[in-house]
């Protein structure tokens, strides 16, 4: 299953560090704004190297690759998404798919068995 959320980065979160059992770590948080009639805030989260290889940045229109993960710690649950992959949007693109009003109008083809004369008086 391939999961992906594509919006504006409203905020980018300080950097966090810190050693574990398993070493050292690091990870940081962004906000992106996901458009719509009721556009909605997630926090996605990027963890080590990504933090450097994606250069996020504040305003920039991306779209994250993620993974939702939960766990339980004490009793209580937390959910983290989590982009592994990030592309930016191209400019000069829409962002979404092509709708109606993206396509030129048709030309007409005069192939429907008539003479061009459609019987309008203008």
């Amino acid at each position: 299953m391939s999961l992906q959320i594509t919006g504006k980065v409203i905020d980018l979160l300080p950097v966090q560090s810190g050693t574990s059992r398993n070493g050292e770590w690091r990870k940081q948080e962004f906000i992106l704004e996901i458009p719509g009639q009721y556009p909605k805030q997630v926090c996605v989260v990027q963890w080590g190297d990504a933090i450097d290889k994606f250069a996020i940045q504040h305003g920039e229109t991306i779209t994250a690759h993620i993974d939702i993960q939960s766990r339980e710690y004490n009793g209580r649950w937390y959910t983290d998404v989590k982009a592994w992959k990030v592309e930016r949007a191209s400019e000069g693109a829409s962002g979404g798919p092509p709708s109606a009003a993206d396509e030129p109008w048709p030309e007409p083809s005069g192939q429907d068995g008539d003479d061009g004369d459609d019987g309008l008086p203008f």
